[in-house]
């Protein structure tokens, strides 16, 4: 067996830490990473770009007189709750454009526009752009292409000929309404969203889950937040809506307690149940704040502490997934 994982779900509520600690892990020695984590040089995969254009493609709709596909307005939820299966289908996408090594050649516009439409057909959405008349869909294309292309460069940034040496860390937040009892209602939460993720990912991931409650959530979130940078992974900020309608509770541990092996969670796909190693990194006093800051500025204790937590959650993953190889 391979001494580092192949792929790590790093998963937690809005503004837990996800984004830190992987900014974290970019910047331990590639040796340490290995020998304390049991994580080869990361390559990582986010479904927030996706989240932050399908509402960037909403406004320019408004622009043009048309009306919002994606979300009732600028600070609210999904018009159609399916969109986080549309999520999902997307870092199965990625993943697979990852191992081929593929590139597109296409206006980078365009591409977005079909990446997320096509990604929403295969979770059961009909096409909702592609039905806008020709003109509208080429404005469209042409002012979104410069971020679509940051996203393909940033895609094809983490693209490699080996993945011997190397861990893929696919970082993604579910969740359900404020109050909500388990198990979560279809399609929210990570139940579902872990049901439509690919064969070929879940045969190999982990989870590696940061635990926050969700009024530290929306406490961190809203101290992040900064407006005039929505787009950024370590700043951008959900809007309080979204929190108490899609991130008011989660179903986490709600399925490890009823996982029939214990310390994992059952995915049930297409008849077969993987069971995928769960372990979690306390975060409900805040330790990873400070990670936004420049590299330069990091508490020497502080990155032992976490470096001490991290390591004991990955130790513990790694032990159950080589009791567990049997199942795969």
């Amino acid at each position: 067996m391979k001494n580092v994982f192949d792929i790590v779900l790093l998963t937690a509520l809005p503004a837990s830490g996800k984004s830190e600690v992987r900014r974290f892990l970019k910047n331990v020695d590639e040796k340490a990473l290995v020998e304390d984590f049991h994580i080869g040089k990361n390559l990582q995969l986010d479904d927030f770009p996706y989240v932050n254009m399908m509402r960037r493609i909403d406004d320019v709709l408004a622009s043009l007189g048309k009306e919002r596909v994606f979300f009732f307005s600028a600070d609210k939820p999904f018009i159609n709750s399916y969109d986080w299966g549309t999520l999902t289908e997307i870092i199965n996408r990625d993943y697979e454009d990852m191992i081929s090594g593929r590139k597109y050649n296409e206006n980078p516009g365009k591409w977005l526009i079909d990446r997320i439409e096509d990604s929403a057909k295969a979770v059961g959405i009909d096409y909702r752009l592609k039905k806008l008349d020709s003109n509208t869909l080429d404005k469209l294309a042409l002012e979104i292409s410069d971020e679509a292309q940051k996203i393909l460069d940033d895609k094809y940034d983490n693209y490699t000929d080996d993945f011997s040496d190397k861990t893929i860390i696919i970082e993604f937040a579910r969740g359900g309404k404020d109050g909500s009892s388990m198990p979560l209602k279809e399609p929210f939460g990570y139940d579902y969203s872990f049901s439509k993720l690919s064969k070929s990912i879940l045969e190999k991931a982990v989870i590696l889950y940061i635990w926050v409650t969700p009024e530290e959530s929306r406490r961190k979130n809203n101290a992040r937040a900064n407006p005039n940078d929505p787009g950024s992974i370590l700043h951008h900020g959900v809007p309080m809506e979204v929190m108490l309608n899609d991130y008011g509770s989660d179903d986490m541990f709600y399925l490890v307690e009823n996982s029939d092996i214990e310390g994992s969670v059952a995915v049930k796909k297409d008849g077969v149940k993987y069971y995928l190693p769960f372990a979690y990194f306390d975060n409900r006093v805040d330790k990873t704040s400070f990670l936004r800051d420049d590299v330069s500025k990091w508490d020497k204790e502080k990155v032992k502490d976490i470096r001490d937590s991290i390591k004991s959650a990955t130790d513990n993953l790694f032990s159950m997934l080589q009791s567990l190889k049997t199942k795969r």
